[in-house]
């Protein structure tokens, strides 16, 4: 006598839990992107961000410490510049820069170890190069440049 075996394949739990979890990853992936994406650059200004990544024009970078500002260059033309802040202070800085054309400028607040960018098209003049933050132009965290 012949005994025939069938044998019927289910899903395990095992590979259930695998595709959830795998579906889980995927939205969670998703949504990590859209809100990267769609995430503002801080600061309230269009041009303003809290990325070190240089924009477009020429880099000018821009050291801050308690209580200072040392630029990377000192003769400026006109166009267009990116100013690339790297806060060496333990406290909270910021960049601001304002002159013909240019008004209210600025980075977002940088804590210690941060950095920003901010690009602005700088015409003939006078600039003031500061940091916002309270009372911090006055302690001597400031830099005036000549376009031209």
């Amino acid at each position: 006598m012949a005994t025939s075996t069938h044998m019927t394949r289910t899903r395990t739990p095992a590979r259930t839990h695998t595709r959830t979890t795998l579906g889980t990853t995927a939205v969670a992936c998703t949504t990590a992107l859209v809100l990267a994406a769609c995430s503002g650059t801080g600061g309230g200004h269009p041009n303003a961000s809290g990325s070190a990544k240089a924009g477009p024009g020429t880099r000018v970078t821009v050291t801050e410490t308690e209580f200072a500002l040392k630029l990377s260059r000192s003769s400026f033309t006109p166009g267009t510049y990116t100013f690339v802040t790297d806060n060496h202070g333990r406290i909270t800085h910021a960049l601001s820069v304002d002159g013909p054309g240019v008004a209210d400028a600025r980075t977002k607040n940088l804590q210690s170890g941060g950095q920003g960018t901010l690009t602005v098209t700088l015409k003939k003049g006078r600039y003031d190069l500061y940091c916002p933050v309270d009372g911090h132009k006055q302690l001597g965290m400031e830099q005036h440049i000549t376009v031209g």
